[in-house]
């Protein structure tokens, strides 16, 4: 259940003709009054003989009482009271109940004696109710409705439980703002799937990712078309900026601009500076390592490098301080919005809607110490600057293997907010890692199917030398391993590990040992990429000779292996080893 305050009306007959009107779409059916100050209010939708004025002038008597120089110049307070669309349809009774908590809750109508304001609760959808009231209480004083929006949300925390109803994870103050139904509608109208608000912050959001001065961040939101303007003080210093997508435009046909920080808290260009001052005042040394190392890249280095990036991120979530641990999810979001950016289409859209569910989870009241995220946010600069990837060979490959990683990251970010208590962000993590899990089934089928038929193509001695090596490394996992149809994958893994010079039984008791994998949906595939990216092994084998005879090759092939997604992983699963 979502209270939405807003208390900034001028106009009470304005309210009153929008909610009982049929709305703009005729969405608006049967609106009539549920509760009211005295009960006994007039009811312009049930009563034949009643009118909206009649209702304003009840509600607004308490103001026209007072001296005109005296009256608020905004008097209307407003909210509306939403139930989930899971939940059952309620009485008026019930409703009406709601709303007298709701005033009560707030300090529009405290109760217990106490003067209170005016108010109408009205019902015009079943799902929903507004409650209109007028700020000034009987005795002619302002009433104590201070942080009404919070104090209604904790009401209605209360009132879900005691009904039975879908339970809100609580907020924090640190969420994004919602779209008003203006803006919805106006989406709708336009056929926009999104309002004009959430592409800008998913825009902004993506401008930001990797970068290192206010130049670029600018000079990124002008390339992809977006109109700004800058605020500078008399000084010439910049202070801020507005946004506007070109084709929103108000009823004057002006462009409507957005505050960063109206789009996002962390979206102000102070906060936004916070990123690459972080960075400034890092050891210079490293700084300049990262330049010479971040030259042109392909889109596959760049999410190899980012997959070690993440690696390490892990580590730092699960065991770091907790400013260190904020940083580095914000730093993650970064991370998934240049991934979302550069990658192929068929995993596009579910890595998009991984970053846009977990842009809620990157932000908390833990202060978040930036420098020490600079292995991140070079991790996201480096997939902005190695540009678009193709969807097969080795930037497919990778994309997998950089998925594969960041699900790691995520749900280590689930448990982290869950034992700060940071319900919102913990849920919002939750859907970003599910997301991911679509991403990687669609990213890693083909290179895992190239790896099983390589697999299968070995010589009986290899794969039975192999199955004895696998046994010996892994006594516990390997009848599960070897159950499982990414077995040939990881058995062709394994072999080109040892092809190149590595010794296979290291590496891979190594992998295994790092975190537990007793939840993951398939062993073998999550060894798979950590064997690769250990042993510093193509993530896309299709180019690489055969390591089986010819004799070999006319082995029966199995089908190619559908690659389980990243698995169930629970807060306690392994720790990342440092890169090598």
């Amino acid at each position: 259940m979502i209270p939405s305050v807003n208390k900034s009306g001028a106009r009470t007959i304005g309210l009153l003709s929008y909610l009982y009107s049929p709305g703009k779409r005729e969405e608006h059916t049967d609106p009539h009054l549920v509760a009211s100050f005295d009960g006994m209010s007039p009811d312009p939708g049930r009563d034949p003989n009643t009118t909206l004025k009649d209702l304003q002038q009840l509600l607004d008597q308490p103001v026209m009482a007072l001296a005109r120089h005296a009256r608020p110049a905004k008097h209307v307070w407003h909210t509306s009271v939403r139930a989930d669309p899971g939940d059952r349809i309620l009485s008026d009774e019930e409703w009406a109940d709601i709303a007298r908590r709701i005033v009560a809750a707030t300090g529009i109508d405290p109760g217990d004696g106490q003067s209170g304001c005016r108010w109408a609760a009205v019902r015009h959808a079943d799902d929903h109710i507004h409650i209109v009231a007028t700020l000034v209480t009987e005795d002619g004083h302002r009433p104590d409705d201070y942080r009404s929006g919070a104090r209604a949300q904790a009401e209605a925390r209360l009132i879900e439980k005691e009904l039975g109803l879908h339970q809100v994870a609580p907020g924090d103050g640190t969420a994004a703002q919602r779209p008003t139904s203006a803006e919805r509608h106006k989406a709708e109208r336009q056929g926009r799937e999104r309002t004009a608000r959430e592409e800008l912050r998913e825009t902004v959001r993506r401008a930001v990712s990797g970068a290192r001065s206010d130049e670029e961040f600018f000079d990124r939101l002008a390339a992809v078309g977006l109109l700004i303007r800058k605020r500078a003080a008399p000084s010439g210093d910049l202070l801020g900026y507005k946004v506007a997508l070109p084709g929103d435009l108000n009823r004057d046909g002006e462009p409507v601009f957005y505050p960063g920080a109206r789009l996002a808290p962390d979206l102000s260009l102070p906060r936004i500076r916070q990123r690459w001052s972080g960075e400034a005042q890092d050891d210079p040394a490293s700084r300049q390592e990262d330049v010479i190392r971040t030259g042109p890249a392909s889109p596959a280095a760049a999410r190899r490098g980012t997959a070690s990036a993440v690696w390490q991120a892990v580590l730092v979530v699960e065991h770091g301080e907790d400013t260190v641990a904020a940083a580095h999810i914000a730093a993650a979001g970064e991370v998934l919005d240049a991934l979302a950016k550069t990658s192929a289409a068929h995993t596009r859209r579910e890595l998009r809607d991984a970053a846009t569910a977990f842009e809620r989870a990157s932000r908390s009241h833990v202060r978040a110490v930036r420098g020490h995220d600079r292995a991140l946010r070079q991790a996201a600069r480096d997939l902005v600057h190695g540009g678009p990837a193709l969807g097969r060979g080795e930037d497919g490959a990778t994309t997998a293997m950089v998925i594969d990683m960041l699900f790691f990251l995520i749900t280590a970010t689930v448990h982290w907010h869950a034992r700060k208590g940071h319900a919102q962000q913990a849920e919002a993590a939750t859907q970003a890692a599910e997301h991911l899990r679509t991403a990687y089934q669609a990213a890693a089928a083909q290179p895992l199917g190239m790896l099983y038929q390589r697999g299968r193509r070995l010589s009986q001695p290899m794969l039975q030398r192999q199955t004895v090596l696998l046994r010996e490394a892994l006594p516990e996992l390997a009848e599960q391993i070897l159950a499982e149809h990414g077995w040939y994958a990881l058995a062709a893994t394994i072999a080109e590990a040892e092809a190149a010079g590595h010794d296979p039984a290291f590496i891979l008791s190594d992998v295994a040992g790092r975190r537990e994998l007793g939840t993951v949906d398939s062993v073998s595939d999550v060894l798979v990429w950590r064997m690769r990216r250990t042993a510093d092994l193509p993530a896309d084998a299709s180019h690489l000779p055969e390591t089986s005879t010819a004799g070999r090759r006319s082995a029966r092939l199995g089908p190619t292996t559908r690659p389980s997604a990243p698995g169930r992983r629970r807060s306690g699963e392994e720790t990342p080893r440092q890169a090598r």
